[in-house]
C-alpha cells in the first residue's frame, strides 16, 4: 500500500507556482462600482475621520499661478468646489483681503473641519455641506454671484446656475500618466478607463487635455488657459524617482459661442506648463513647481503601510498580543489576503494555547502565516523550533515588525521568517536546507479557499513535513488546517490531500466532537472553546481537521 502511495506521488506533475491570493485583472466588479457609488459620502466622511486636516498641505500656488482672478478692485466671491479640509481656502483668504469663498464638500466631516479651523470667520467663509450632483447650489448661493470657481471634481451644470456671465472655473487635478495611476495600474482597482478606486474607498480620476476641453465644451465653457504640469520627484533613500503629473486650467463662461482664447492667457500658460493647447517645439518640464509631499501623499506615492494599518489586541493563554494587520477600510481592495487576520487564525492560536502539547518539542512551520502570525507566536512557546512563512513580501516584512514588538528572547530567537510561494523551488530547498529532518507539525488556517492553490498547498506540504516513520501513531507528523469552507468543498480537499499522501485523521465539524478522537479532545468542544474565548466570534463554521503523512 505505501509503496503504491509513493509510485503515485512520484508521477503527479510538478505543481504550479501559486501565492494563496490569485494574481487577477478583472478590474472592480459591478457590485463594488455601485457600491462606491452609492456610499462615495461615507468614504469620504471616512477619510477625513481618518486623517482629519494631515492628507493635504495648503494650497499656496494658488496666487502665484492665478493671481490675476483674485486680486484686483472690489470684491470677488469664490466658490471652492469640494473643500476638503480648507486646504485652498483660507490660504485665499489670508493672501486676499477683498475675497469672500463660498466652501462646499458633500462630507460632512470635511465641512467641519473647515468650520473647527482656527481661520473660519463667517464674514469670510460660508461653509455648507453640498453634493452638486443631486443637490441644488441655488439653495446656499444667488444666481449670477460667483466671479471665480475653483475645484477639482465636474459637476458643470450646478455651477453655472450661480456664474456670473464671463467668470471663470479654475480647475487643477492629476492627469493621465501620473505616478499614483501606474500604482494602481498593478491593482484591481480600475471602475472604468483612468478612473480608479484607492484602498479606503475613496475615487480618483486622472485627466487628458482632450477629455476636459470636451466635457467644459459641451456646457458652454472654453478654455483660457490649459496645460500639463510635470514635477520630477526623487526618494534618494528608496532609490526612486516618481513623475508627478497634473493638468491645469482656466475655463471661461462665455456668452460668445466663437470665443477663443488670447495670446496673453496663453503665454502665461506656458510658464507653468509642458504641454498646452499650442504647444511649444521647446517645451520644457518646470522645475520650480511646489509639490504636495504631505505624509497621506506619500503614503499614496511610495505604498507604505504606516498610515493604513490598525492594531487588533488578542488576549491568547493568559499573554497579550497586539498585532498591526491593514485597516478593514483598506481590505476590500487589497489583493493580499496575508494583510488580514482571519477568524481561523484565531481559533487555531486559541487551541494551541490551551493545548500546547499538540507542538511541545516538535519543528513547526506555519503556512500562510500573513502579517499576524499569531498562531506561529503561540506555537513557539513550546515547539523546539518555530517557521512563519508566506507568498507576500509586504506581509512578511509586518510580520517581522508583529513578532518583534510581541515576543522576547529566548522565543523570538526560535522563531524564523522564511518567505515561502507554494510550488516555488527555490523557496522549498532554502527552508529544508535549514531543517532537513522535515517539520513533525505544519499548520495552516484559512489557506484552503483558493481551488488553483489547493494542490501546490499540499505538494509542498508533501516536500516538508517529516518522513519519520517510526513515531507513535499519536505523535506521527501531521499537517493541520483550520477553515472556513468558502469555493473548496471537503471532498475536493482530501481528495487533493490523498494525492500527495496525506490522510484524514480527525476533524472537528460542526457538531459535537469525537470522544474516541484524540485530537478532538484536545481542540474541546465549541460550547467549551466559546465559554473559555467570549470575544471570539464568527459568522462561519470553522473547521479544524488533521491529516497524517503515511508515506
Amino acid at each position: 500500500m505505501e509503496s503504491n502511495t509513493e509510485n503515485n506521488v512520484k508521477q503527479q506533475q510538478p505543481a504550479q507556482r501559486i501565492q494563496i491570493y490569485p494574481p487577477t485583472t478583472t478590474g472592480v466588479s459591478p457590485f463594488w462600482i455601485a457600491k462606491y457609488e452609492r456610499d462615495a459620502k461615507k468614504y469620504w466622511d471616512q477619510f477625513y475621520r481618518r486623517h482629519q486636516d494631515k492628507f493635504f498641505k495648503d494650497r499656496h500656488y494658488l496666487d502665484k499661478e492665478w493671481d490675476q482672478y483674485f486680486s484686483g478692485s472690489g470684491r470677488k466671491v469664490i466658490l471652492e468646489v469640494g473643500c476638503g479640509a480648507g486646504n485652498a481656502v483660507f490660504p485665499l483668504i489670508a493672501t486676499y483681503p477683498d475675497v469672500f469663498v463660498y466652501a462646499c464638500d458633500f462630507s460632512q466631516r470635511a465641512v467641519n473641519l473647515v468650520k473647527a479651523h482656527k481661520e473660519f470667520n463667517e464674514t469670510r467663509v460660508s461653509a455648507f455641506v453640498c453634493d452638486l450632483t443631486s443637490d441644488d447650489l441655488g439653495k446656499h448661493i444667488s444666481p449670477a454671484s460667483v466671479d471665480v470657481v475653483t475645484m477639482m471634481p465636474l459637476v458643470l451644470q450646478n455651477i453655472k446656475k450661480v456664474l456670473k456671465p464671463n467668470g471663470y472655473v479654475l480647475f487643477r487635478d492629476y492627469a493621465v500618466g501620473d505616478l499614483a495611476q501606474e500604482r494602481f495600474s498593478t491593482k484591481d482597482q480600475q471602475i472604468s478607463e483612468n478612473f480608479y478606486v484607492r484602498g479606503d474607498g475613496s475615487r480618483a480620476f486622472y485627466f487628458s487635455n482632450e477629455f476636459l476641453t470636451s466635457l467644459f465644451k459641451e456646457q458652454g465653457l472654453d478654455a483660457e488657459e490649459l496645460g500639463l504640469c510635470c514635477k520630477q520627484v526623487e526618494n534618494r533613500a528608496r532609490e526612486l524617482v516618481m513623475n508627478r503629473r497634473w493638468v491645469q486650467a482656466v475655463f471661461r463662461y462665455s456668452d460668445s459661442v466663437n470665443y477663443s482664447p488670447s495670446s496673453e492667457a496663453l503665454s502665461k500658460s506656458d510658464l507653468c506648463c509642458q504641454e498646452n493647447i499650442k504647444p511649444k517645439a521647446d517645451a520644457e518640464p518646470i522645475k520650480d513647481f511646489v509639490v504636495d509631499m504631505s505624509e497621506g501623499m506619500a503614503v499614496e506615492m511610495f505604498g507604505a503601510l504606516t498610515n493604513d494599518t490598525e492594531v487588533i489586541e488578542i488576549e491568547l493563554g493568559g499573554c497579550d498580543i497586539k498585532i498591526k494587520v491593514l485597516s478593514k477600510e483598506y481590505q476590500h481592495t487589497c489583493k493580499s489576503t496575508g494583510l488580514m487576520l482571519w477568524e481561523s487564525a484565531r481559533l487555531m492560536a486559541a487551541i494551541l494555547a490551551r493545548n500546547p502539547s499538540i507542538v511541545a518539542g516538535k519543528r513547526v512551520l506555519e503556512l500562510g502565516s500573513g502579517c499576524g502570525g499569531i498562531c506561529s507566536m503561540v506555537a513557539v512557546r513550546s515547539a523546539s523550533i518555530m517557521v512563519a512563512t508566506d507568498g507576500d513580501r509586504t506581509a512578511l516584512e509586518l510580520l517581522n515588525q508583529n513578532i518583534i514588538s510581541n515576543l522576547r528572547p529566548p522565543f523570538l530567537t526560535k522563531l524564523v521568517i522564511k518567505k515561502l510561494e507554494w510550488g516555488n523551488r527555490d523557496d522549498i530547498d532554502a527552508i529544508k536546507a535549514m531543517n532537513n529532518e522535515g517539520f513533525e507539525v505544519i499548520i495552516g488556517t484559512d489557506v484552503t479557499y483558493i481551488p488553483d492553490a489547493i494542490l501546490p498547498l499540499f505538494s509542498t506540504a508533501r516536500e516538508l513535513i517529516s518522513s519519520n516513520k517510526s513515531a507513535e501513531k499519536d505523535q506521527a507528523p501531521a499537517l493541520i488546517l483550520c477553515h472556513i469552507f468558502r469555493r473548496v468543498d471537503e471532498p475536493s480537499l482530501l481528495s487533493a490531500a490523498s494525492r500527495y499522501g496525506f490522510r484524514l485523521v480527525d476533524k472537528w465539524a460542526k457538531g459535537s466532537p469525537n470522544n474516541e478522537s484524540k485530537l478532538n479532545q484536545l481542540l474541546v468542544s465549541r460550547e467549551q472553546f466559546r465559554g473559555a474565548y467570549p470575544n471570539f466570534s464568527t459568522k462561519y463554521h470553522v473547521f479544524p481537521i488533521r491529516l497524517n503523512s503515511i508515506i
